[in-house]
């Protein structure tokens, strides 16, 4: 399993023509296919006058998930070209749409290959492209007397805290590098009023 990934943090979008055909090319950062439904509804109804909306996105750390649609152009012309762009860039959470106006000139199935792999391309090198670390995290439960202790361990091992809530009883998130996970449980094993809640790697 790798244990970083890469993405893109903010929107990018590019302009390709060709025979008086243009292509424009946009790419978002998205965690669900939700998301990338909203962000394609948007665009259709942006570029309402348009011929097509073609798209490709890819999902999950590992970029497992992944889906391409040619959008009534000719079969693997127009989806897979701009999946192979968000492949060649080894991105994940990326969803890449071209939207192309036609020009009277038909382009041919190389055409519209180049065509709609350029505007991809574009798209994703206009966004900022970054690399994330996966970590494990974990939620610690503890009453106030234990505050002391869980700090403690924190500073010991290095792990990085977010999430505080003080405002009952008390807890906070600790992150750290997935094969040190156990870390955790180990530091909290002698306390049993404090509860250390595995919440995954992400």
């Amino acid at each position: 399993m790798k244990h970083r990934y890469r993405t893109i943090r903010s929107s990018g979008s590019g302009i390709f023509k060709d025979k008086g055909s243009k292509h424009i090319g946009h790419a978002i950062h998205a965690k669900t296919e939700e998301e990338i439904n909203a962000f394609l509804d948007g665009l259709r109804k942006e570029h309402h006058s348009a011929r097509h909306v073609c798209y490709a996105w890819r999902l999950g750390y590992q970029g497992e998930m992944h889906r391409a649609n040619d959008d009534g152009e000719p079969s693997n012309s127009a989806g897979p070209p701009i999946l192979g762009q968000i492949e060649k860039y080894d991105l994940t959470f990326v969803c890449v749409a071209v939207v192309r106006y036609f020009g009277g000139t038909k382009l041919g199935v190389s055409g519209l290959i180049q065509a709609y792999r350029t505007a991809a391309m574009l798209a994703i090198e206009d966004a900022e492209i970054v690399e994330k670390q996966l970590l494990a995290h974990y939620r610690i439960h503890f009453g106030y007397d234990r505050m002391s202790e869980v700090m403690l361990a924190i500073r010991v091992h290095g792990w990085e805290e977010s999430d505080q809530d003080f405002t009952t009883d008390c807890r906070l998130t600790v992150s750290l590098l997935p094969h040190r996970k156990e870390e955790v449980e180990r530091a909290f094993e002698p306390f049993n009023d404090i509860r250390a809640e595995y919440l995954g790697i992400y």
